[in-house]
């Protein structure tokens, strides 16, 4: 029989998938037995140029809501600065890459891409910066560099993205239940633990 396969929807630069990190830790910890959790990276921004000052002091608004909501830890002090270009796709490749060298590892590299972007204000979106959170994971950084920078790589991110949008995911985190082919939204937002587990609960029974 085939285990339940609870989708997890996100972005490595999500700042509410960060607040939601130790409920999706304690569920892949505690209820393997009973389901799969699959990572589909999101795609949250593609800008290309740097962020206006504006949209800085907003993004910060929200990463305040977010430590006060969870508790998660931010480097507010030179978060964000002049010049920097909200791109999440190469933390988003970056993980994709990972899943190509071993799979065991996409979750340990999508959040060390968190600790250090906002517990650290390291900039990740940067090949070098990723390069050396995979070396610290235990993956060659020459390696993962070939891996990250190869078209297949590329190519399997936007099969992310796209995954992403067909299942009408408008926003991070959100899991998705599915069960043979029936499809049951589970959460949209940062929820708690117990609310999450309830609602797996009501369509998948504690065993």
């Amino acid at each position: 029989m085939n285990l339940p396969i609870l989708w997890y929807f996100a972005d490595p630069m999500c700042s509410w998938c960060w607040g939601f990190s130790p409920v999706i830790e304690t569920l892949r910890e505690h209820d393997r037995d009973r389901m799969k959790i699959a990572l589909v990276l999101g795609g949250l921004r593609h800008e290309t140029a740097p962020m206006p000052a504006a949209q800085r002091d907003d993004i910060l608004h929200h990463w305040h809501a977010v430590h006060e909501r969870t508790g998660q830890a931010f480097r507010f002090d030179g978060a964000l600065p002049d010049g920097f270009v909200y791109d999440t796709e190469p933390a988003c490749r970056a993980v994709v890459a990972m899943g190509g060298l071993d799979p065991a590892l996409i979750f340990a590299l999508f959040k060390a891409i968190q600790t250090a972007f906002y517990a650290e204000g390291r900039d990740v979106t940067q090949a070098d910066v990723l390069a050396g959170l995979a070396a610290g994971l235990g993956v060659e950084a020459a390696r993962f560099r070939q891996a990250f920078d190869s078209d297949d790589a590329r190519a399997r991110t936007q099969a992310h993205f796209r995954q992403t949008r067909q299942a009408c995911v408008r926003g991070f985190p959100t899991l998705i239940l599915q069960q043979d082919t029936q499809l049951h939204t589970v959460s949209t937002g940062c929820e708690t633990l117990d609310s999450v587990r309830d609602a797996i609960a009501r369509h998948l029974p504690p065993a």
